[in-house]
């Protein structure tokens, strides 16, 4: 079971999470959950241990139950600029921003942040296994980036984003290898694998 509050103080405590890191493509998302002290749900787990039925069944219950929640987004085109690292800790900063209850603790799943506005935070490794709030805005994260990866499918079918939703799958480089980038791959990633880069040299490839 899953614990509900790190602090120890009783503050008002936010759990985050980001889903996308990893992708060659599409924004990263991230959100930013406030549940009651008591709250307990025993379905509630990391986003990557469930169906994506469960996922989508346990958003509807989060939206409901929580004290506030919200989903920050940062583009693929800011992420070329910044690095992964840094948009996915701003898209936890806009996610934090975006709530309509300010939080006094935050935490993080994983081990880097960066400190958001005078709050207190602690990051914590494997945190969407541990803590409630974390699980609870992994799952949002990964729902809400799902469906707009899907929707970006409709607009550019030939990566089977409906499927993989922008990772590095063979299908995926597959598809860049015949049909090139999208205004919405990440420029900066290894986008065919190791020693295949060279075909991005031509600076039109793949904007046609």
């Amino acid at each position: 079971m899953l614990s509900p509050l790190y602090n120890t103080s009783n503050l008002i405590e936010a759990g985050c999470d980001e889903a996308g890191r990893g992708c060659l493509a599409g924004s990263v998302y991230a959100a930013a959950v406030i549940l009651p002290p008591d709250y307990q749900n025993d379905l509630l787990n990391d986003s990557k241990q469930l169906s994506a039925k469960k996922r989508y069944a346990l958003r509807e219950q989060i939206e409901r139950d929580a004290l506030a929640w919200a989903v920050g987004i940062v583009t693929a085109e800011e992420i070329d600029q910044i690095n992964i690292l840094n948009a996915s800790i701003l898209a936890m900063h806009r996610a934090l921003d975006a709530l309509k209850v300010r939080p006094e603790y935050v935490i993080v799943d994983g081990n880097r942040f960066k400190k958001y506005q005078d709050l207190p935070h602690t990051t914590i490794v494997k945190g969407d296994g541990k803590y409630l709030s974390i699980a609870a805005a992994s799952i949002l994260a990964k729902t809400y980036r799902d469906d707009y990866m899907a929707e970006q499918h409709t607009l550019y079918p030939h990566y089977g984003w409906d499927k993989n939703a922008g990772y590095p799958t063979k299908q995926h480089r597959e598809g860049i290898r015949l049909h090139g980038l999208t205004p919405i791959h990440r420029k900066t990633f290894n986008q065919l694998g190791e020693g295949q880069q060279t075909l991005f040299d031509d600076p039109n490839f793949g904007m046609k």
